[in-house]
């Protein structure tokens, strides 16, 4: 492996030229921008939700006034805030006056599991939560929690002033933690700072476009990272924000509705919600489609062209901000295009070389939105954000994707290295879910697959090897949906009398028999 395969002059093409990515981005912060914008357009709607539309000014008044209120409660630089809210104006409302604060926002979605949402809330080292009475009973006990419908509570903010803060928020500073699948069976928190976050709204800017007159349709649960995208660049583009309710996103006719009703003009969504929304037909004529997540589907690509729908495919880890490359999507090849501003793609061999345009390898990458790592987790950062062999003391992230370069300068991904699949757009590793599965007392033995349904969507199937006693696949079922998210528990369980090994001693999950699935399951 010591021979470099690349002359000098293709080294310089896939290192340098196809990552002159740099661009001067102010130095600024998500409160910082939000609070820039708040005085170029006071009066325009920042907020609608369910018929309610917030100004600007208000939005920055109540943030303000929930701000002083955490303050109070010690949150400041590098504090870890949790966030159990159901979607709405309170739901922006919290997360803006989290980082007012100081603090990092660690969004929950609330139909996590009590003891899913206990580990996130305990790991993250979270002293203080933001919620509502319905849902309070999902904080621990010994957590501060700030009851925003409390008859006290509401009395305090009242009183307090809507006025700037004026709090001392750095860049490097950690704007939110956002957890994610972990193979080891427990997930594992990215810290995202302001720094990376307002790149990446400059990167995801240029390539988006989106201004005053612009109304972004939300759909996505807040404790996706994609949902920074939605909620926080139309409000530093002067845009507005139309959060979708989670009975609106379960059902695409509505969804459809409120796009038209609401005069949405984008929207963001994974390639299986998309597919769901054309189906549904009727398209809005000039409403844009983002689409990330999970591998674009050519077929999908390629009703986007045909429908005359103007559509961008965005790729991105959550450990490098969301979003860091995107590229049309027009007839032809599906590709993930081209890094963001500030941002570098290296696709490497196994010893951290390039390797040339056409070949496959891995994804790194590099440069101003890089995560700062995870969270409690200095073996597993030091894994995944490795020395960079091209620049000045700089780290790359190593994304586990195969990819190539493609001849003009995008790129194109092609699968995994490892056991980390996407369903709906969620990364899932396959072990964390087969840990589950094998917690339970009648499970011996346990795998996991991706598999496809009816319709082509990706979804997981659990294949398990029972005790003596044999297992109830529908207890079972109960058992995993109280430890892991919905989205992570399988639509289809097997019960075998033992696993498919290869020659080595692993499940050979090619082996592994097709199970029974209908769409949606």
């Amino acid at each position: 492996g010591a021979v470099d395969v690349l002359g000098e002059v293709e080294r310089r093409r896939v290192v340098v030229e196809w990552n002159a990515t740099a661009v001067g981005v102010e130095g600024s912060t998500l409160s910082g921008l939000f609070e820039a914008q708040v005085v170029r357009s006071p009066g325009a709607v920042a907020v609608v939700f369910g018929g309610v539309e917030v100004s600007y000014a208000e939005l920055d008044v109540r943030a303000n006034r929930l701000a002083r209120l955490l303050v109070g409660c010690g949150v400041g630089p590098e504090s870890v805030v949790g966030v159990v809210l159901e979607r709405g104006v309170d739901l922006v409302v919290a997360l803006l006056a989290v980082v007012k604060a100081g603090g990092a926002y660690l969004p929950v979605d609330p139909g996590y599991p009590v003891e899913r949402v206990g580990f996130v809330l305990g790991d993250a080292g979270v002293e203080c939560v933001v919620t509502v009475g319905e849902l309070a009973g999902l904080v621990p006990a010994g957590v501060g929690r700030v009851v925003l419908d409390d008859v006290s509570v509401v009395g305090e903010l009242a009183g307090l002033s809507g006025g700037g803060l004026g709090v001392g928020v750095l860049s490097a500073h950690p704007a939110y933690v956002v957890y994610t699948s972990g193979s080891t069976g427990r997930p594992k928190g990215v810290v995202v700072s302001h720094g990376a976050l307002v790149n990446h709204l400059f990167g995801v800017g240029e390539r988006v476009g989106l201004g005053v007159g612009d109304r972004l349709v939300a759909v996505t649960t807040v404790s996706f990272d994609i949902a920074a995208l939605e909620l926080f660049l139309p409000l530093v583009s002067g845009a507005s924000v139309v959060v979708a309710s989670g009975e609106v996103v379960r059902d695409p006719v509505a969804l459809r509705g409120l796009v038209v009703s609401s005069g949405g003009t984008v929207v963001q969504a994974v390639p299986s919600l998309w597919r769901a929304l054309l189906d549904v037909g009727g398209w809005p004529v000039g409403v844009r489609a983002l689409v990330g997540g999970e591998a674009l589907p050519r077929e999908l690509a390629e009703r986007f062209v045909d429908l005359g729908i103007g559509a961008v495919n965005l790729y991105g880890p959550t450990e490098v901000t969301v979003w860091a490359t995107s590229g049309e999507v027009c007839g032809g090849g599906v590709s993930v295009g081209r890094p963001f501003a500030n941002v570098r793609v290296f696709v490497l061999d196994a010893w951290l070389r390039p390797v040339p345009v056409g070949v496959v390898g891995e994804l790194y990458l590099a440069g101003a939105q890089l995560a700062r790592g995870y969270v409690g987790r200095p073996g597993l950062s030091g894994e995944r954000f490795v020395a960079s062999p091209f620049g000045f003391g700089e780290r790359l992230y190593r994304t586990g994707d195969v990819a190539r370069w493609e001849e003009g300068g995008t790129l194109e991904c092609l699968g995994r290295v490892d056991d980390q699949v996407k369903v709906r757009g969620f990364r899932i590793e396959l072990g964390e879910v087969e840990a589950a599965l094998e917690s339970h007392g009648g499970v011996v033995r346990a795998a996991v697959s991706v598999c496809r349904d009816s319709v082509g969507d990706a979804v997981l199937a659990a294949y398990v090897v029972a005790g003596a006693d044999g297992v109830d696949v529908s207890v079972l079922r109960a058992f995993v949906a109280g430890i892991l998210p919905a989205y992570m528990v399988p639509s289809a369980f097997v019960v075998l009398d033992e696993l498919p090994l290869t020659v080595n001693g692993k499940v050979d999950r090619r082996a592994l028999p097709a199970p029974d699935v209908r769409p949606g399951g």
